[in-house]
């Protein structure tokens, strides 16, 4: 299928990243919520996909038709989709155990990871300034977790293995670059968890509290395709190097949600490891902007 030509709007662009940053928390804050009201995680990340899919559907099938579905590399693809789904499902683990700015914190982390991936998988060459820059952000992650102390939780390791999860995913969603259209890989993305959990989900599906928490069931997965077609529709306005730092506004936004809706406040450690994150994150922005490397957010899932 035909990829949507480019258009210089960057201010369009930063609008839409900054509501789709407030959509991926609001996936977030949906999906605790939910496990705090006694859904299984498996069935909110169903939930979560298969609105996704049918949202997709919906905006795309009556105008790409069959095409939709079509791929050149179907195992990347899958792959790709694949990875999404595993870092969202230890998201959500995470999440029922973990305050909303901790897990997003851990998962700020994701460039870093990238940049690592990068070098063995796509053949890149990192040098000295963006290795040092590496071991500082993985520094403000022990700041976060503390491993050392009291304050360690074994669910930490969950968004440890989520962050590493995403990273692969943008790995190669960097190798596809060019080579798919977003909306197949959108349709893929959403149809192999929907596809690979209903067997397992549906035969033991439990019935909502509350007609409150049915809603929400859906809601979340219309909130996470939304903020994933806009944080893309984002790119074709503006340059990846502009958008990419506005993805630290959702600390803002999950320490928020945090305090209003669960009522807790980041920790100073968490807050010292964020500030510590984001600088070595926006290091190496800087440095892949001048060397004109696409540089990708961590996906909320």
């Amino acid at each position: 299928m035909a990829v949507a030509p480019r258009e210089d709007k960057t201010a369009l662009g930063l609008t839409l990243m900054a509501i789709g940053v407030i959509g991926f928390t609001c996936i977030d804050t949906s999906a605790k919520w939910l496990l705090q009201h006694g859904i299984p995680a498996l069935q909110v990340v169903w939930c979560r996909y298969a609105a996704h899919l049918v949202l997709v559907l919906v905006a795309f099938f009556p105008r790409e038709g069959k095409a939709l579905f079509h791929t050149e590399h179907p195992w990347k693809q899958a792959l790709r989709a694949a990875a999404l789904f595993g870092s969202t499902m230890l998201n959500f683990l995470a999440l029922g155990y973990l305050p909303i700015t901790v897990t997003t914190t851990i998962m700020f982390a994701g460039p870093i990871v990238v940049t690592l991936l990068a070098i063995p998988l796509l053949g890149e060459k990192v040098g000295p300034h963006r290795i040092g820059a590496v071991c500082v952000g993985f520094l403000g992650v022990l700041v976060v977790m503390q491993p050392w102390g009291a304050e360690f939780h074994p669910a930490m390791l969950l968004s440890v293995g989520a962050l590493s999860c995403a990273a692969l995913y943008f790995i190669l969603t960097r190798q596809m670059a060019g080579k798919e259209s977003n909306a197949t890989s959108q349709v893929w993305g959403g149809a192999l968890p929907t596809l690979l959990l209903a067997p397992v989900v549906l035969p033991s599906w439990e019935a909502p509290e509350s007609t409150g928490v049915g809603v929400m069931l859906a809601v979340i997965g219309i909130f996470g395709a939304v903020a994933h077609m806009l944080a893309t529709a984002a790119h074709r306005y503006a340059d990846a190097s502009v958008l990419a730092p506005v993805v630290y506004l959702q600390l803002l936004s999950a320490a928020a949600a945090g305090l209003l809706i669960f009522g807790t406040w980041p920790t100073p450690w968490t807050l010292l490891g964020a500030a510590i994150i984001i600088g070595a994150g926006l290091y190496i922005w800087h440095r892949e902007r001048q060397r004109g490397v696409p540089h990708h957010r961590s996906p909320r899932m």
